[in-house]
Formats: structure tokens, sequence, C-alpha cells
């Protein structure tokens, strides 16, 4: 299953296909007794989605044998033991992929000439993924970081491993003992390496990163390449040869801090709007707002989820069991707002007070 959303696999995702082209999304849960009934919800939409290929006028049926025929392959993909909040198939002839989501998803059928990348797309705002390289003198690990874990990453190489070599015995005489392990040239030259990989990585892939080792690998980075001058520096040693969750364990409460740090500063901003008139509030404002490309900065609590349905003019609120209710639209609003070139942050629930769980700073 998929978890990473590259701005590549995006693309991708976006590109135009032969229809249909078939999104399947239903929640998940990661705890019992919630999880139970995922298995058999799975089963229901996929089985929903069979018939409507069944009796879509527009799909032949070497077209719908053929994707029905994916979808049972991304359908044997799926690993529920490792369910997060959200599950979406996409599927189309020639193709599958099964994405999980670390945010929850309505459950829904949509057959297109495109896959539905919305809620993906909201995801991936909402868990702010991050990279993690833990640098020592003989090997430096790349880290993927999101909501609640890190798994290793072999994007650019990584990990990047050299073999150390005995230090000459006659310059241990002539100066009297070995020298620093971050001062020798060949760990110099390692870490330049590691540098160069790294700046690949961010140049496919841009995201926040944090850099762990002991202080003089820290600084010795820091002074032959370019990655960890705007990188976090956390000084913990001997992570480049640990497990993730020890590597977890040690990012945790800087992680916190710095979500802290960032929710003050979008309280800030958002309190500045107010005096400037650039501020903004309410679902039916930010959806037209967004609509016309003004949004600069949305904020979104992180269970802010209404159902609304569109009147044509404005939103409504709806209920779940509405034919024509949106149960998505703050996701919608989310893709929106990024594709025009704002900045989205998702804040703890509660902290928009009488915004009532979304805000943002208009352009104009």
């Amino acid at each position: 299953m998929e978890h990473a959303l590259s701005p590549a696999a995006l693309a991708e995702l976006r590109r135009p296909r032969p229809y249909p082209a078939v999104s399947v999304l239903t929640p998940t849960h990661r705890r019992e007794p919630e999880s139970g009934q995922d298995p058999v919800r799975l089963r229901n939409v996929v089985t929903e989605a069979r018939r409507r290929l069944e009796a879509d006028p527009a799909v032949t049926r070497d077209r719908r044998n053929e994707v029905v025929a994916q979808l049972d392959r991304a359908l044997a993909e799926v690993d529920l033991t490792h369910a997060e909040d959200g599950l979406v198939i996409f599927a189309a002839p020639g193709e599958h992929q099964v994405w999980s989501l670390a945010r929850s998803v309505p459950e829904r059928v949509v057959l297109s000439d495109t896959f539905l990348t919305r809620n993906l797309v909201a995801a991936q705002a909402a868990e702010r993924p991050f990279w993690v390289l833990s640098v020592s003198a003989d090997r430096v690990t790349l880290w993927s970081g999101g909501e609640d874990r890190v798994v290793e990453d072999r994007s650019g190489g990584f990990p990047l491993e050299r073999r150390q070599v005995n230090f000459d015995p006659e310059r241990q005489m002539r100066t009297g003992g070995l020298p620093s392990t971050f001062t020798d040239e060949a760990t110099r030259q390692f870490l330049r390496e590691a540098d160069t990989a790294m700046t690949s990585v961010l140049r496919e892939q841009p995201r926040r990163v944090y850099i762990t080792g002991e202080q003089a690998a820290l600084s010795l980075l820091d002074e032959v390449g370019t990655a960890a001058k705007s990188a976090v520096h956390v000084p913990h040693g001997g992570l480049a040869q640990a497990g993730p969750e020890a590597v977890w364990q040690a990012l945790k409460p800087v992680l916190e801090a710095e979500a802290r740090k960032d929710t003050t500063a979008v309280v800030r901003e958002l309190t500045s709007a107010r005096g400037h008139h650039t501020f903004a509030a309410g679902l039916d404002e930010l959806w037209q707002s967004a609509r016309e490309g003004r949004v600069r900065l949305l904020a979104v609590e992180e269970n802010y989820r209404p159902t609304v349905r569109d009147s044509g003019e404005h939103l409504m609120p709806a209920g779940a069991g509405d034919l024509d209710a949106r149960e998505d639209i703050v996701d919608e609003i989310v893709e929106r707002c990024l594709e025009t070139g704002a900045e989205v942050r998702f804040v703890p629930d509660g902290t928009l007070g009488d915004a009532n769980g979304m805000a943002g700073v208009l352009r104009y």
C-alpha cells in the first residue's frame, strides 16, 4: 500500500485515463472494536463499484472485465492489520493502486476519466510529512516521517555506508593519538556525498528536514553541504544504525515543540488579518474565496468535517444520508487552496475559537 504522495505521484494520478477510472474510498480504523467492521465495509464498497460498472452503458464488457480484475488485484494487496484512518483504491484499464491515509475519508465510489485525488491531497497536508537524516561517520540513514511514525526510506541511494579504514599508525605516533573522526578528510567527503544525495531527494520531494547525530557530525554536515542549513538539528547520536521506534522517540518531543510553535504562528497571522480586513471564516465564505484563488493561508482544525450540500450559490448544512451530501467539502477546499499556491495548516481542535473549525487569510 502507498503512503507518501510526491508531486510526481500526484501529477501521475491526475493524468486523464480511458473511461472508467474508478476511485473507491472507505474509512478504516486503527483499533478494535471499530476496526472489526472494516473488512465488511471494504467488501461492500468494492461490490458497489462492480455494480456501478455493470450498470454503466458507457462501459464495454471487455473494459468492465479488465477494470474488475484490477479491483480484485488491488483488494488482494490491502492489509487491514496495518490500517490507518482511510483507504483509497484506484483502478483503471491496465493499472491499480492502493493508498492508506492518516485521515478519514467518506465511503464513496466514483467513475470518471481521472482519479479522485482531493482526499490524498488533504491527508498529505494534514500529515505534513518530513524527512529525518540520521548521520554518523560511517552510515547515513534516511527516514520518511508522518503523523505517528517514521519508516526507513531508500530514495536517493540511502542508506549510505562506507568502510572504516584503519588510521595510519605512524601518523598516530607523530600526533600523539587518534585524529578526531569528524576532522578526518574521508569523513568530510562521505558527508558531502550524503548532502548531495539529500539535495537530490529534496528536489523530488521537498519536505521539512530533521537531522540527527552527534553535535560534531551536525556541525560538519552544516559546514560541507547545503541541505543541513535549513534543517532542524537534533543532537542525538546512534540513530543511523537504530530502528524506527528509537528514531521516532528521539524526534517526538522536537516535533511536538515545532507543532506548538507553528500553531502559535498561525493564530498570530489570523489575528493580524482581522486588523487588516483580510480575515475570512465560515465554510461558505472560504469555499467561495478558494474557488476565486484569494486564500493565502488556510487554517483547519484537525477533526473539522462538516457535511453540506451545494445549493448552486451557497453551501448549506446537510445530513450524511442526503443524496446530494458532500462529506469531504473540507478536503475539496484544501485541494483548491493548495492548487492556487495557498499555505494550508491543520491545527488542534478548538484553536480557531469562534471561526468554527476553519479560517483563512485572504490575498485581497
